[in-house]
């Protein structure tokens, strides 16, 4: 165990401080008042890493097969954060997406969208002609699309910021700097230790997000799932281009790969950001090209799963990394949905990374992964929409940790 400086008994300790962390200590405290509840942060700030880097989509449920966790999480989530949006001066819109199906032979999975989105509850999804798509979005071509009314935009930042607020107005403490070193769990409570702190807790929550496997690794040595990091990089429209987009513009998804394509997003700052592409990136924290992390780039490549999905979608893979180091061929992929664009259109804006869990058996996890190893929970896959999911996400956790005592 660490030697510390200083060591306290609580209810609960909540690792991390994106936004499902912070969900959850906000939706733990919100059901019992009484409990002692830390946040502990590994950054100098909350909500610096998938948070920090969305694209601020509130998700409509459109995409996930009817009855996961992330179909119900999702809708369920996307009343309560318009509601927290409401509560507490979080700016958002519900401005719609449209969905575009460049060819003929996309029309069968547009079709099979539409129906995925009705059985998930979704109400108003309109089929559009080529000609409606243009009522909708003047410049984006297309045979046809389909209009989903409950897609809406925010800042996820804002809303952590909001969240911190609740959780330290209902008593919970939230510590930055704090990187969690040791897990271990008793009969009767769990010790959480970083390098200055030590905790006695009833129960634990980890949202690690990109360290979630790391995290749960001190848990289950054997832990049978791996993250892998992708990096999406972002360009952005330029003042005199922002009028070639009005809301959102998405292409029909591969059905076989977990990410929706480049598309158009309208920020809650007026901003259009066109991607992300999705690269491995060779550092879990590996925003730029020229971020290397040895330990996490070799891991990555010793995972079997991981060796198993590259050997699988290798060719996708290079397209990806082909749109990384080409401005045209990005540019080529976004005028399949807005053909006027341009290169001069175009500027450099940031770059997200996804933690993506991979099982041993080369399986990418579609949906929301949430592991209990006896006092210690260990949200272990959290993807998009998981920050619309967040406040649902954070509500399961804690009718969990209500059981747990």
């Amino acid at each position: 165990m660490t030697t510390n400086t200083q060591s306290s008994r609580v209810d609960l300790v909540v690792v991390g401080g994106g936004i499902v962390g912070l969900a959850t200590a906000y939706s733990v405290l919100l059901q019992s008042p009484s409990k002692k509840v830390v946040v502990l942060e590994k950054e100098s700030t909350f909500g610096a890493h998938q948070t920090g880097h969305n694209s601020g989509v509130i998700h409509s449920g459109l995409y996930y097969k009817p009855g996961s966790q992330k179909a119900k999480n999702c809708l369920d989530g996307y009343s309560r954060i318009l509601k927290f949006c409401v509560d507490f001066d979080v700016p958002y819109e519900v401005c719609g997406k449209i969905v575009v199906a460049t060819s003929e032979n996309e029309l069968g999975q547009l079709e099979a969208l539409r129906q995925r989105g009705e059985q998930n509850g979704l109400t108003g999804i309109r089929r559009l002609s080529s000609g409606e798509i243009k009522e909708i979005e003047p410049h984006c071509a297309g045979v046809a699309g389909l209009f989903v009314k409950q897609t809406g935009i925010v800042d996820y930042s804002v809303m952590a910021n909001r969240l911190v607020e609740q959780i330290k107005s209902l008593g919970g403490q939230v510590l930055t700097g704090q990187k969690v070193s040791e897990i271990i769990d008793s009969a009767h409570s769990t010790i959480v230790s970083t390098s200055a702190l030590e905790f006695s807790a009833k129960s634990v929550v980890t949202c690690g997000g990109l360290f979630s496997d790391r995290l749960a690794m001190l848990s289950e040595s054997k832990l049978d799932l791996r993250i892998v990091p992708f990096r999406g990089e972002y360009f952005e429209l330029k003042a005199s281009a922002t009028h070639l987009v009005r809301n959102l513009i998405y292409p029909v998804p591969d059905p076989n790969f977990p990410f929706l394509g480049v598309h158009f997003t309208r920020r809650i700052d007026g901003s259009i950001e066109c991607g992300p592409n999705a690269v491995l990136a060779f550092a879990r924290e590996g925003y730029r090209k020229s971020d290397i992390s040895i330990r996490d780039f070799t891991q990555t490549l010793a995972w079997p799963g991981f060796q198993k999905v590259a050997r699988k979608y290798w060719r996708t893979g290079l397209g990806e990394y082909h749109r990384s180091f080409s401005k045209s061929a990005f540019v080529k992929a976004l005028q399949k949905l807005v053909p006027d664009i341009t290169t001069a259109d175009l500027e450099p804006a940031g770059a997200g990374v996804r933690a993506q869990a991979c099982s041993r058996d080369g399986g990418l996890l579609d949906d929301f992964e949430i592991r209990q190893f006896g006092r210690v929970i260990h949200v272990c896959n959290a993807p998009s929409p998981a920050a619309t999911a967040s406040l649902a996400i954070g509500q399961a956790i804690a009718s969990r940790v209500a059981v747990i005592g």
